[in-house]
C-alpha cells in the first residue's frame, strides 16, 4: 500500500469517526429520529478527499450513528443519502469554500430532505405521514451548511488543504 493511500484512509477514518460522534451525540431528538450537524463534516471530507474516500466517510459515519444509537432502521437510507451528498462536493479546488461547493449545499439539502422523505414512505407506507419529517431535514441541512461554511472558512485561513494533505 502506498503512503498516500494510507494517509487518505487514515484521514477518512478520522472523518468517519467525527461524523459518527457529532451525529450520534450532538443532536436534537425529533419524533422520528434526530436533527444534527454531522453532515457538515461529510461536506468538509468531500472537499478534502477524493470522491471514493468521501463517499466512505459519509456512508460509514452516518450508518454507525444510526446503528449504534437505536435508529438502525434508518441506516440503509442514510448510507445512500449521505453517499450521494458527498458526491456533490469537489476536492479539486485549492480551497474548501468555493462558489461551487457553497452552491452544492442546495442540492445536498434536496437530497437529504427528499431522500429521507422517500425512505420514510418506504418504511411507513404513508406519503402524508412522511411529510412531517421534512422540516427536520431542512433544519438539519441548513444548520450543517452554516457549520460547513464557518469551519471551511477557518480551515481555508489556516491553509489546511495544502499543509495537512500536501496538495
Amino acid at each position: 500500500m502506498r503512503r498516500k493511500e494510507l494517509k487518505l484512509m487514515c484521514i477518512s477514518s478520522v472523518f468517519a469517526a467525527i461524523v459518527f460522534v457529532v451525529t450520534a451525540y450532538l443532536h436534537i431528538p425529533t419524533y422520528n429520529g434526530y436533527v444534527h450537524v454531522g453532515d457538515a463534516f461529510i461536506f468538509l471530507a468531500a472537499c478534502l478527499l477524493p470522491m471514493p474516500y468521501a463517499i466512505g466517510v459519509g456512508a460509514t459515519g452516518a450508518m454507525l450513528a444510526d446503528v449504534l444509537t437505536g435508529y438502525a432502521i434508518w441506516a440503509p437510507g442514510s448510507i445512500v443519502i449521505k453517499a450521494l451528498t458527498a458526491m456533490l462536493f469537489s476536492y479539486k479546488a485549492k480551497k474548501i469554500i468555493t462558489t461551487r461547493n457553497v452552491l452544492m449545499l442546495i442540492p445536498a439539502t434536496a437530497i437529504c430532505a427528499g431522500g429521507y422523505y422517500f425512505y420514510e414512505v418506504i418504511i411507513t407506507g404513508s406519503f402524508v405521514g412522511a411529510l412531517a419529517g421534512i422540516p427536520g431535514s431542512l433544519v438539519q441541512s441548513v444548520a450543517s451548511g452554516v457549520v460547513f461554511i464557518l469551519l471551511g472558512i477557518a480551515m481555508d485561513k489556516m491553509n489546511l488543504k495544502k499543509r495537512f494533505l500536501g496538495e
